[in-house]
């Protein structure tokens, strides 16, 4: 039986062009876009602009302006702390949930350390990124509790804006990353879950201090 893949809508690649630019810092904080703009850059009519940016707009990262267009929402001093402390909440909690499954985590978790090596030989800065995001967003699924991981997903695109525009990944900040997480897979397979929390924690509080980020 063959299977037929479906086609992105105008609306859906409205919004991934945007988000994307948004999530990456191409669109900095504080721009404002019109519609007639986003439209012209996709090739789409203004009708699945606006569809995407009111989904934008329910997800905290841009604010409509009737006649005048859609603003990328910036990220105060205070939105910053609270993001990566939630962050640190959910991931600390999930690291100690998700012991009684850690042999297949285990597994899971090394296909996405395997991809963050690649796109680190290959200096692919969105691949790396995207590896990164998804080694711990696998933890925080695995824990089992489908509203924070939804929470989680959401606050680590929030965070992303936060370090968009002040940072780009480095070598040494890449080696650190994959070693951390070479680390944490070591221990799931062989270590205990008192270790694996620990370890979660401080990688944390590495990627908190590299981010620039003071709690």
């Amino acid at each position: 039986m063959s299977t037929t893949t479906r086609s992105p809508s105008a609306a859906e690649r409205v919004y991934e062009h945007v988000k994307a630019g948004i999530l990456d810092g191409t669109l900095t904080q504080g721009l404002l876009l019109t519609e007639g703009d986003i439209a012209e850059d996709v090739g789409v009519s203004r009708t699945p602009v606006r569809e995407a940016l009111l989904r934008l707009e329910v997800e905290g990262l841009m604010a409509l302006y009737p006649k005048k267009g859609a603003l990328v929402i910036p990220v105060t001093a205070d939105e910053a702390k609270d993001v990566v402390e939630a962050r640190s909440v959910i991931e600390i909690w999930a690291a100690g949930k998700v012991w009684p499954s850690r042999h297949e985590l285990a597994d899971a978790l090394a296909t996405h350390l395997e991809e963050m090596k690649e796109a680190r030989e290959n200096e692919d800065v969105s691949a790396f990124t995207l590896a990164d995001r998804t080694f711990h967003e696998e933890i925080v699924a695995a824990a089992g509790n489908a509203i924070l991981t939804k929470q989680y997903r959401s606050l680590r695109e929030r965070q992303l804006c936060i370090t968009a525009t002040v940072m780009r990944i480095s070598g040494p900040r890449m080696r650190r990353a994959v070693q951390d997480h070479a680390g944490l897979v070591e221990t799931l397979r062989h270590g205990t879950r008192a270790q694996f929390v620990a370890q979660t924690r401080e990688h944390l509080e590495v990627a908190r201090r590299q981010a620039g980020m003071a709690l």
